[in-house]
């Protein structure tokens, strides 16, 4: 069947992995139709589709699992249906489990079977629940599996024999594909699935993870999502796949504890040295565990057959991604986006100068700001994003960056000269680190803007230069709590969640409370001064109407003649927290949404 010939319908298009296959089949040029249940979830779909490069948007099509005709729409000529629909939700009730995984099933092989031209109905299964039942249940065992398993893995289970079951009888031609946990796309790690494997990535980041789960035959395969797609899409393609299932995993994908430890690796944070086995977890209770009994399930030592897979994508020369590369990037993408609290695509982790550094906003803009104490690349994510053409990243040791004070030169000149950094924006902290690398690169940096430069202003208040007490008010404060001592309010609170978070996170708390004792240095701030003085560039300098220059920093800044102060009526210290839209302004940018 040639490329020409074939009319894809992916039904659950615009979940995880119905993306990714409409996506694969675009780039194959296969034509495709998607059913979504609403317009809402389709334009999202295209949204998606078309921040990937994909040419034209699918056909949209409207579906109803209740529904008997399940798509109103005219689908004679449809050759092969990809069915990505169902519930991946731990938690749920027996019937809601039942009518997402398993009513759909049975609805969408009946509508395949009324379908003149299709040549392959290709259902997503799972690497644990294919192929272990078949044929109709009786209440008794029905009951028995969803007790054994829970809702979410009976209903799969379930799903799958009727799958089979009635496809055979229907005489509808099937392909099943068993994947293991799916996570990112193996170029981007992107992933929207912040369940199961994921959840403990999430604590080992936080460093919330006491113990790692199972020994070293505990398997918990993974796959990269866009292979997973490629792979779907290649099996109407070659008729002896037709009443087959394939599984899809890597079969040297590490043993849970070690896969976890590559993470903590990556992460740059400690894994932790105790394990704890599969059955002892699953007897604790869940107030100790702080796991879904569901997902316990999942920790096996099982094997899968996966030799057909194997074969068929060598046949195709299809290869699979590094597996341990794959997880570094899905790791990276997952902690960029605050495992689900950031959806913002313009988030990264990169690597100037070998520091692990987080950057939001246009990817290598001329425009940098360097955030200040005790905040964050996020509480500047708005500005960011009115200017144009600009990034904020977190400094060393600070945000979700690794490293320390003492990488800065290292970071600042790789930031400069390798990722094209030239109008630097450094806040408070950040100020000195930008008049530190237009010093040691005055030929780089053609502009620097400094908002609530420390070391213009007046020195900060001896209590802050007791470093052990600030740490311990860092590390417990609340976003309420800092937004009224940041602010005088607590309007902003929401804004310094994030802040928060990464201040409880590993030694952010103890570095932060350390350059806050610095910038009491007199030292310091006198040769901060000298090196302003020597920038042969133009300064812009912004402050708050209530956190003004000190007298001898207005003075030097009059003597330079390439500078120039923009006072924000109202601000403090933090105006990008309580006067964004000037911010912007003042940098040239409008906020969207104003005039």
């Amino acid at each position: 069947m040639s490329t020409d010939e074939r009319h894809a319908l992916v039904l659950g298009a615009s979940g995880f992995i119905g993306r990714h296959v409409v996506l694969a089949l675009g780039r194959a040029g296969v034509r495709v139709s998607t059913a979504s249940r609403s317009r809402e979830s389709y334009e999202r779909l295209a949204r998606w589709l078309e921040g990937r490069g994909h040419g034209s948007a699918p056909a949209d099509l409207r579906v109803d699992y209740s529904r008997a005709s399940l798509i109103e729409e005219e689908c004679g000529d449809v050759t092969e249906i990809y069915n990505c629909a169902g519930a991946f939700r731990f938690g749920m009730q027996v019937e809601e489990a039942r009518r997402a995984n398993v009513d759909s099933v049975r609805a969408v092989v009946e509508f395949a079977a009324r379908l003149p031209s299709l040549r392959r109905l290709v259902q997503v299964s799972g690497y644990r629940v294919s192929g272990t039942e078949s044929g109709a249940w009786s209440e008794e065992r029905r009951r028995e599996t969803y007790r054994t398993l829970g809702p979410y893995e009976a209903s799969r289970v379930e799903a799958d024999a009727v799958f089979r079951d009635l496809a055979e009888r229907l005489g509808v031609p099937w392909s099943i594909v068993n994947p293991a946990s799916v996570i990112g796309d193996s170029a981007t790690g992107e992933s929207d699935q912040y369940l199961g494997l994921a959840s403990n990535v999430k604590d080992l980041w936080e460093g919330a993870l006491p113990a790692l789960p199972g020994n070293g035959r505990t398997f918990v395969p993974v796959i990269a999502a866009d292979h997973l797609a490629r792979f779907m899409t290649l099996l109407p393609t070659e008729p002896a796949t037709e009443g087959t299932a394939y599984w899809l995993l890597d079969d040297d994908t590490p043993a849970l504890p070690d896969l976890l430890t590559l993470v903590a690796e990556h992460y740059g944070v400690k894994a932790p040295r105790a394990r704890i086995p599969a059955s002892l977890l699953k007897r604790l209770p869940r107030r100790l565990t702080k796991a879904d009994p569901e997902t316990l399930t999942f920790l096996s030592t099982d094997r899968y057959p996966t030799g057909s897979a194997h074969a068929f994508a060598v046949r195709h020369g299809l290869t699979m991604p590094d597996t341990a590369t794959t997880v570094r990037r899905w790791a990276d993408h997952l902690a960029a986006h605050r495992f689900g609290g950031a959806p913002a695509s313009d988030r990264r982790f990169i690597t100037p100068g070998g520091i692990r550094t987080f950057e939001l906003g246009e990817s290598g803009a001329p425009t940098v700001v360097l955030p200040g104490l005790p905040v964050n690349a996020d509480t500047w994510a708005p500005v960011v994003a009115a200017i144009g053409h600009a990034r904020a990243v977190d400094l060393p040791g600070l945000g979700m960056s690794s490293g320390s004070r003492d990488d800065w030169p290292t970071w600042s000149t790789a930031l400069v000269t390798e990722t094209g950094a030239r109008h630097l924006v450094g806040h408070s902290i950040g100020a000195a680190a930008a008049v530190e690398a237009a010093t040691a690169h005055p030929q780089a940096v053609e502009r620097l803007t400094l908002v609530s430069p420390f070391f213009l202003q007046a020195r900060p208040p001896r209590a802050v230069q007791w470093t052990p007490l600030t740490r311990l008010l860092l590390s417990r404060t609340t976003p309420t709590a800092l937004a009224e001592r940041l602010t005088s309010a607590t309007d902003h609170a929401p804004a310094l969640r994030s802040a928060v978070s990464d201040l409880r996170r590993g030694t952010v708390a103890a570095t932060t409370a350390r350059l806050l004792a610095a910038a009491a240095n007199a030292r310091w701030r006198e040769d901060l001064r000298a090196k302003l003085r020597s920038h042969p560039g133009p300064v812009h300098v912004v402050v708050g109407s209530r956190d003004p220059l000190a007298a001898d920093g207005q003075a030097l800044l009059d003597a330079l003649p390439h500078a120039t102060v923009t006072v924000i009526d109202g601000a403090g210290h933090h105006p990008q927290l309580t006067h964004p839209e000037e911010v912007a302004l003042a940098m040239g940018g409008v906020l969207r949404g104003q005039a």
